[in-house]
């Protein structure tokens, strides 16, 4: 049962009890409503339990960082400025 399904059985539920004072010798309308509206509260709950405990994925991609042997300065007085390139992977990241 969905969201919608919920509202509409609580809102059918309240019209019965609240609304309708109708006397039916072998049913009773009130009660008809209170579960009505108790089945749908019922529904609204587990349905927003199960849409807030779905299992998420992310995907990461690895983060490239740059380290420089020096600091990044024109070449001058034999300094030579190397470039390494790694991979940082996050925890739980598949290898």
């Amino acid at each position: 049962m969905g969201i919608g399904a919920s509202i509409f059985l609580i809102a059918l539920g309240a019209i019965f009890a609240f609304a309708v004072d109708a006397n039916l010798g072998w049913l009773n309308v009130n009660a008809v409503g209170w579960v009505l509206m108790l089945a749908g509260v019922v529904g609204l709950i587990t349905t927003l339990y199960f849409w807030n405990s779905r299992r998420r994925t992310v995907v990461a991609t690895p983060v490239r960082e740059r380290v420089v042997a020096e600091p990044v300065v024109p070449a001058q007085d034999d300094r030579v400025v190397r470039e390494e390139y790694r991979e940082v992977r996050r925890p739980g990241y598949p290898a």
